[in-house]
């Protein structure tokens, strides 16, 4: 699928980004080239210890940001696929800091998919996240308007040959900023804080997020946005699994957070398809391909009326037996 192929990850010093290339170099070792732009020159430097390019001669290390179109313009030059995975995602963060969030959630977006278009880019995958779905904080309303215009790119193209789709899925277990590490690193003070002893997140590994992009870049029509079916987990399983002799503080919860998360909404339930591992959540607009042709390709079915996918409702969960050993093996 990737050989000979260049490829280009925006934020690609990021967990998923190094996890990502990490995957490609191994199983695609005659990739042509594999370009890493993000906007942090540090964390360049450190993860070209790990990947160097004398030891893989096919990366590139771009120094740029989704807010500057022509330097886009630049590194997309020869590249075939794309994966979007820059964000400022942190919650309280961008709830008090807007428009920082919209420039490069929404504006760098739209400049990512422009640049596509022009640069001839054959495809294109953009991460989202739970939080996009029916959002009340405004980094998941920045991901819910990114997701929105890579999927109308599809109905925009004309004549490019190219195809722009979504991966939305819940929380990256170890990755930064989220709660494990939080509470690992708070394991040592004997006191874990509890935002909310009735919260819910639903869990994927940043492999197993690696392995969804790989398969939405396979299998591809554009204009879908692929949600895998994952576990969740509780909030106090998790602290019970890492730190079971902590005291556990309930503060509650931040600004901008939910009890449980999202990832299918009743309305988008509606224009979704189910598969064995996975669900699509089909344009709202008709797509330039046949939908009937694309349920008997993967062999899936609608979803049925009312339903939604919901980390409080979910029909699998992760004991806590199963965090400590997941905990053990990811970070």
């Amino acid at each position: 699928m990737l050989k000979n192929k260049s490829i280009l990850i925006t934020g690609g010093t990021g967990s998923f980004g190094k996890q990502f290339v990490k995957t490609i170099l191994e199983k695609y070792p005659e990739i042509k080239k594999v370009i890493v732009f993000s906007r942090d020159e540090l964390k360049q430097f450190e993860m070209a210890q790990e990947f160097s390019p004398s030891r893989y001669p096919q990366i590139r290390y771009f120094l740029g940001d989704v807010r500057d179109r022509s330097r886009l313009d630049y590194a997309l030059d020869g590249v075939d696929i794309v994966i979007h995975a820059a964000a400022l995602k942190q919650v309280p963060a961008a709830e008090y800091n807007p428009f920082e969030a919209i420039k490069t959630n929404i504006l760098g977006a739209q400049n990512v998919i422009e640049a596509c278009l022009e640069k001839g880019v054959k495809k294109v995958v953009a991460l989202s996240t739970d939080k996009a779905a029916a959002p009340i904080n405004l980094y998941g309303a920045t991901k819910l308007c990114s997701d929105k215009l890579f999927v109308a790119a599809n109905s925009y193209r004309g004549s490019h040959d190219i195809k722009l789709s979504v991966v939305r899925y819940g929380n990256v277990m170890g990755s930064r900023g989220s709660v494990i590490p939080f509470f690992l690193e708070k394991k040592n003070t004997g006191v874990l804080p509890i935002t909310d002893p009735k919260m819910t997140r639903f869990n994927i590994t940043l492999s197993e997020g690696v392995d969804l992009v790989l398969f939405a870049l396979e299998n591809m029509w554009g204009g879908e946005v692929f949600v895998p079916k994952i576990p969740s987990y509780r909030i106090l399983d998790v602290a019970e699994a890492i730190g079971p002799d902590c005291k556990k503080d309930i503060i509650g919860i931040r600004p901008g957070e939910k009890i449980h998360e999202e990832m299918i909404t009743e309305t988008d339930a509606l224009n979704t398809l189910e598969f064995e591992k996975y669900f699509v959540i089909l344009p709202s607009f008709q797509p330039t391909w046949s939908i009937d042709e694309f349920k008997k390709t993967f062999k899936g079915e609608f979803c049925k009326y009312g339903f939604r996918y919901n980390s409080g409702e979910n029909s699998e969960w992760l004991s806590v037996p199963d965090l400590k050993k997941l905990i053990s093996e990811n970070t």
